[in-house]
């Protein structure tokens, strides 16, 4: 049971800091100007072209988008962010692969294998180990990237933070009133 539990924490945080990183990687890695885009006129909000798909450099491409414009970077503190993401990128890479490497989950109840709980148990540690990792790399990276900021920028990305936490407020309390209505009704 506290395996169970512990598995459902870890894997809570990863899907969090998953969509931390994704929020800032995203805005991080759109394309900086609407020349960079391939001018810029005949994209929607999320840079999709007319087709719907996405053109110039996409998401892993490079670039810094409308997080570089929002903030106002400069050039220098866009080149660090790059290189930031770009190591971090090559390390998760090389952990990916390695966890490739090994093959299988641990037991297979239906691969008619004899079950030894301290094998499933050592292997079950190693993969939250593993998730452990994952999850202080991200934030290093996440930490080095705003220590590149300037006081007034940490500042603007706070409020932003706060604004999109308070909308997201609002949804919650608006799904719960209309989820609730019904309800009450009967």
């Amino acid at each position: 049971m506290q395996l169970t539990r512990t598995r459902k924490i870890i894997g809570g945080l990863a899907l969090a800091g998953t969509m931390a990183l994704s929020g800032i990687v995203g805005f991080a890695q759109q394309g900086t100007t609407e020349g960079a885009q391939g001018g810029g006129k005949d994209r929607g909000a999320w840079g999709h072209g007319k087709g719907g798909h996405k053109g110039g450099r996409g998401m892993r491409g490079g670039g810094m988008g409308r997080f570089a414009e929002k903030l106002n970077l400069t050039d220098a503190q866009k080149a660090q962010m790059e290189q930031i993401t770009a190591r971090y990128r090559e390390t998760a890479k090389a952990g990916r692969q390695q966890r490739q490497g090994r093959g299988g989950r641990g037991f297979d109840a239906f691969g008619g294998g004899t079950f030894n709980e301290s094998e499933v148990r050592a292997a079950a540690q190693a993969r939250a180990n593993a998730q452990v990792e994952r999850e202080v790399s991200h934030a290093r990276m996440m930490s080095e990237l705003y220590a590149v900021l300037t006081a007034e920028q940490k500042a603007q990305l706070t409020a932003e933070r706060q604004q999109r936490e308070q909308k997201r407020q609002e949804r919650r309390t608006r799904r719960n009133a209309n989820t609730a209505a019904p309800a009450s009704r009967t």
